[in-house]
């Protein structure tokens, strides 16, 4: 039976290919984390290094800087390495503050609560 060695690190599904490049990490609330993957363990408990969340409304994005980030292995749905040569996002994209995408998001999930309302008040519509 042969061992793996500390060169055969590299080639396995674990998160060592990932230290000190830039990465995504989708979280199960939705949110999406870039930074310099730092440090991890077993349980894909993560320090991000430089960390910012992006936050997508429609068009518009922003950056919002988290510096240290350390996040619980148990929120983690999707970890990725960025391509940092390749453009991250299309040309139609518009940066915006951090005040504005708050504003953006608010309205976003106003409308989204006032659809779901509505629904519900239309339910005695049974199409079927």
């Amino acid at each position: 039976m042969s061992w793996a060695g500390p060169e055969d690190i590299y080639l396995s599904t674990s998160l060592a290919s990932y230290l000190d490049r830039k990465i995504l990490v989708l979280l199960r609330d939705g949110r999406k984390l870039m930074g310099t993957l730092r440090s991890f363990d077993q349980f894909a408990n993560a320090v991000l290094e430089g960390a910012c969340e992006r936050v997508i409304v429609g068009e518009q994005y922003c950056d919002i800087p988290l510096g240290l980030y350390v996040i619980r292995g148990e929120n983690v749905v999707l970890i990725g390495d960025l391509d940092t040569e390749r453009e991250e996002l299309p040309p139609n994209m518009n940066r915006v503050s951090e005040t504005e995408i708050k504003r953006a998001q608010k309205v976003e999930r106003e409308a989204s609560e006032l659809r779901g309302t509505m629904r519900k008040r239309m339910e005695f519509l049974d199409y079927d």
